[in-house]
């Protein structure tokens, strides 16, 4: 009897020791995953934006990107109705027409994200890729001061802090780059430099706002992640026609909407539709420490990139500035200290997931953004 409880005891101790292993390959692989992701799609953005030749229209990638970003969710429940059409017609019929309302909801959010992907790409057409990925973690600000507006939630003193270092290390980098502005300009005629900070500083304000503005009115929801994409993805396409209409209207009619699409440019469409997805299924295995090492090393990798791809020049300010930025990200993701408020410790959760895309409930933002539940993914 007692041989037989020893033995039990074995394998019960056996198999959590081959969970254990298991989940740490996976937070690994989620690691490598987001790191990946966050810098691949800015500096792909930021390739196909300056090269020579015909540019494709941003506003047709955009709907691109929604396209796919429908026809994947509908794939995945399809399978996950094992293919049953009857189901699945069912299933979103019921979800998207019959609740309207609740469908409704979410055209503020997906408008907004709309916009934003559209931002993202008039801010790194016009800023070097690293400065946009340093520029861009100000969406951890906007993300937590509407967090605390509109849902209330307290915020720890470490996360004050690292707010205030964030926003600091933005500062900096923006004084550097100013400083580089002139000699900048002059090997990049079509860039404009405040265009470019103006449309990344909405981009992050539109991101803080619609990600806590959709973990507000989606709360206690039932509806799947791939159904809410779904109804997301309708919005987004309607809205990013509308948007294609009114700013590339005439020039597609003339060239057509695949005018300028390479290889390349359908790389950056794929990354921007399916990267924020597959974030979104990974991010469950990695916890608020590992989101904020991904985002900082990213901005690692976004620099040391850029300056082999496009001679980017880094110097003391930028390194001081890109060094308080990373080190906010860290802090903020920190465990909160024992006695913390849930609130508090909600709220950490909200803002860190809203990092492409970008992005569920926060943590699925980036495909959501573009499935942040974006994060939210530069």
């Amino acid at each position: 009897m007692t041989a037989g409880k020893n033995d039990a005891g074995a394998e019960d101790r056996a198999t959590n020791r081959n969970q254990s292993e298991v989940n740490r390959k996976l937070k690994y692989i989620s690691l490598a995953v987001l790191v990946v992701q966050n810098a691949s799609l800015i500096l792909s953005i930021r390739y196909v934006r300056t090269l020579p030749g015909d540019r494709f229209f941003t506003t047709s990638a955009v709907v691109m990107a929604e396209v796919l970003k429908v026809c994947t969710c509908l794939l995945i429940i399809l399978l996950q109705k094992r293919f049953s059409l009857k189901e699945t017609l069912h299933l979103l019929l019921d979800a998207i027409v019959f609740q309207y309302r609740d469908t409704l909801k979410l055209a503020i959010p997906s408008l907004i994200y709309t916009l934003q992907n559209n931002l993202q790409y008039v801010a790194i057409s016009n800023l070097p890729a690293a400065t946009f990925q340093v520029t861009y973690q100000l969406k951890i600000l906007t993300t937590a001061l509407f967090s605390v507006l509109m849902l209330r939630k307290s915020l720890s003193r470490v996360q004050w802090i690292s707010l205030l270092l964030l926003f600091a290390g933005v500062a900096i980098v923006q004084v550097q780059q100013e400083g580089n502005k002139e000699a900048s300009l002059a090997n990049s005629a079509n860039q404009n430099y405040m265009v470019g900070v103006v449309a990344v500083v909405i981009s992050c304000l539109s991101s803080g706002f619609a990600g806590v503005y959709f973990e507000k009115i989606l709360k206690g929801s039932s509806a799947s992640v791939w159904v809410r994409n779904v109804q997301l993805g309708i919005f987004g396409t309607a809205l990013g026609l509308l948007g294609l209409w009114w700013n590339d209207g005439a020039a597609v009619a003339e060239r057509g909407f695949l005018f300028g699409y390479t290889g390349m440019v359908w790389c950056v469409i794929f990354n921007q539709a399916f990267g924020g997805l597959l974030v979104a299924v990974v991010v469950k295995y990695a916890d608020n420490i590992l989101k904020g090492f991904a985002t900082s090393f990213s901005i690692i990798v976004s620099t040391v990139m850029s300056i082999y791809l496009f001679s980017f020049h880094v110097d003391l300010l930028f390194t001081a500035g890109a060094g308080l930025v990373i080190g906010a990200v860290y802090m903020y993701s920190l465990p909160k200290a024992p006695g913390s408020s849930p609130s508090s410790s909600s709220s950490s959760s909200s803002a860190s997931s809203a990092s492409p895309r970008t992005d569920r409930g926060v943590e699925m933002e980036a495909f959501l953004p573009k499935c942040s539940a974006k994060q939210k993914g530069s």
